[in-house]
């Protein structure tokens, strides 16, 4: 398996632990933007951090957006508590749809395979136009196509 088969697994195992602990039954776009914060040492990697989106801050824009979807539902978190997710060791949560959509417009950003890089993956995820991820980042005041430009120059000048 080449550089780019391995980080597209790790991702996916990492995006599904991410989903897991969250009890939920697919990995999602966000379970995905996760994952990526958390594989050190690449250019998105890099630039995500530069933008101060470590895994915590997205964790917590994760977090902001579902108290506000819940707030439009009119259920309040400080009104209701929320019992704790059900997490089974054995459970695998299978791609759900933001997550194969994210993946193919990382994969149908690049040339073919070997051109194929973490910036592309992420640049999938970020530019989804609804869904989880446009919504946290907008609710923490995240410049989305400003954060995807800077992904995209990393595709010019950084290999990994």
């Amino acid at each position: 398996m080449s550089a780019i088969d391995h980080y597209i697994n790790d991702i996916i195992v990492r995006g599904a632990a991410e989903a897991r602990a969250d009890g939920s039954a697919a990995t999602e776009a966000h379970h995905l933007l996760l994952a990526i914060t958390a594989v050190e040492g690449t250019a998105v990697h890099r630039v995500l951090t530069a933008a101060g989106l470590g895994r915590q801050a997205i964790r917590d824009a994760l977090d902001r957006e579902f108290e506000h979807s819940l707030g439009v539902a009119g259920v309040s978190l400080t009104s209701y508590g929320l019992p704790e997710p059900v997490r089974h060791a054995k459970d695998h949560p299978k791609l759900g749809a933001s997550a194969r959509l994210a993946l193919e417009r990382g994969f149908a950003a690049a040339k073919g395979k070997k051109d194929l890089r973490p910036a592309h993956l992420l640049r999938g995820v970020l530019a989804a136009g609804v869904g989880t991820v446009p919504r946290a980042l907008a609710l923490a005041g995240v410049d989305r196509a400003g954060l995807i430009d800077r992904v995209e120059e990393t595709l010019t000048r950084d290999s990994w």
